[in-house]
């Protein structure tokens, strides 16, 4: 890794496809970071309407509950900031003029100083909407802080200092998630509607079920530490010449 382990951001914005796809893949950070006081904030750009295995789901009841359940999960988090749902549709999502504006707009809003988002350079990706996300998360950020980009919005440009981009094809960046391995499982436990299809949970998870699935959390980031030199980790691909 050629680097290791930001200086604490005052406000971060994290960029996902879905719910649950931020936590899974960066929730120890954002735990570290909310408990050392920045202010945490997260996007989501789909409803999630395709999250389920289940073709007779009622899917405007599962879009609202995987909206609970991304606040909640942003609670265990310690994320303060705020919590926007774009809603477009889960596996119709596009890179477009449209939300690449409103990826602009919240950057310009919210002002982070770290954005994290998907790789939408990674090699071989099948899912669309994770492709689609990184490119509005890459884009967006071009458009928050050129002033001619989406003028009528009127609001100031703002440039991140550093974009941290996670399922990364090469990542080049750790970091130290030691101490907050339960933190990130605990907040995934709040997506309920995922445990058959992400989480790999039964339905109504049990005691025993709950601590395999922490164990399992705790391993996945044992893994990615062990390529840091570190106990525990996420890795990212970090761009700071923004």
């Amino acid at each position: 890794m050629k680097s290791q382990n930001l200086t604490i951001p005052d406000r971060v914005l994290a960029i996902g496809a879905h719910p649950d796809d931020i936590e899974l893949n960066a929730g120890a950070t954002l735990a570290k970071w909310a408990d050392a006081g920045s202010e945490v904030s997260l996007l989501l750009c789909t409803d999630g309407s395709k999250g389920t295995w289940d073709s007779d789901a009622d899917l405007d009841k599962l879009v609202a509950a995987r909206q609970d359940e991304q606040r909640e999960s942003a609670r265990r988090l310690g994320a303060v900031g705020e919590v926007v749902f774009l809603g477009w549709v889960d596996g119709e999502l596009e890179s477009g003029l449209e939300p690449r504006r409103q990826v602009a707009s919240w950057i310009r809003t919210l002002r982070p100083e770290v954005v994290l988002g998907h790789d939408p350079w990674r090699r071989w990706r099948l899912h669309p909407d994770h492709r689609h996300a990184g490119w509005l998360t890459a884009d967006g950020i071009v458009a928050a802080r050129d002033p001619h980009f989406f003028p009528d919005l009127g609001l100031a440009p703002h440039r991140p200092g550093a974009l941290l981009l996670f399922e990364a094809d090469e990542p080049d960046h750790a970091e130290n998630t030691a101490g907050f391995e339960s933190a990130k499982a605990t907040a995934l436990e709040a997506f309920a509607s995922q445990y058959e299809t992400t989480l790999n949970l039964p339905p109504d998870p049990g005691d025993v079920d709950l601590a395999r699935f922490h164990s399992w959390v705790a391993d996945k980031l044992a893994e990615a530490g062990a390529e840091a030199g570190l106990a525990s980790a996420e890795l990212f691909k970090l761009i700071d010449d923004l």
